[in-house]
């Protein structure tokens, strides 16, 4: 009786072995692969809407300087939801896309965050500063993109490396190629993004395009 009833409990043994699945530990070497392999990326993020997605929307929804400030002066809301982004965080400053052209009449290389002040109107001021880096400040570009949503991303670590990301996609695209010397006086053609600046001071551009032409 005792040999039958062993041979019932083989049987049924066996018949539940090919459900069975053993699940094989990874190696410290595997977890770190898979780790990097689910890692966030925000190079590889700006770079997928780069082109298709961030440039036509800065260019579709950026206003003329003059018009963007005298809107934001007037009402910074208001002028948020049409020239930025109106999904933004409610606690961070609105930030506008904006078209430019004027003449460069000062250059500013001596620190890392270099910036050149571009005379719009023709009285010969400044009326904005444009970053060209290497060191670009803010996060404007991202700011401004109505498409861009904080909700989205896993962590505020994650929502400032994007930011990043995009000031290090114009520094490689087109801005570390841009000459230091002999701006002065030669006239400039901006579309980026700029964050409402304080009374008194000039708006602080984060291009997303930029291109020179000669002295006027």
């Amino acid at each position: 009786m005792l040999r039958i009833r062993g041979a019932v409990v083989a049987l049924i043994l066996a018949a539940a072995l090919p459900g069975c699945k053993i699940i094989k530990t990874p190696t410290a070497e595997e977890k770190a692969a898979q780790a990097a392999k689910s890692a966030f990326d925000p190079a590889a993020k700006v770079d997928a809407i780069w082109q298709s997605q961030a440039i036509p929307d800065l260019e579709k929804r950026a206003g003329d300087l003059k018009t963007v400030m005298q809107a934001a002066a007037s009402n910074p809301d208001e002028a948020g939801i049409k020239y930025g982004n109106p999904r933004k965080q409610s606690t961070s400053p609105w930030t506008y896309a904006v078209k430019l052209k004027g003449k460069i009449v000062a250059v500013d290389t001596a620190s890392r965050a270099a910036t050149l002040d571009v005379d719009v109107d023709g009285d010969g001021k400044a009326d904005a500063k444009v970053q060209i880096g290497p060191a670009i400040r803010g996060t404007a570009l991202r700011d401004a993109l109505d498409f861009v949503d904080f909700n989205e991303f896993k962590n505020q670590i994650e929502w400032a490396q994007f930011g990043k990301a995009f000031n290090e996609k114009v520094n490689t695209s087109f801005l570390a190629a841009l000459p230091k010397d002999g701006l002065t006086g030669k006239t400039v053609d901006v579309t980026g993004a700029f964050p409402l600046p304080t009374s008194g001071q000039l708006p602080l551009i984060t291009p997303s395009a930029l291109t020179l032409g000669q002295g006027s």
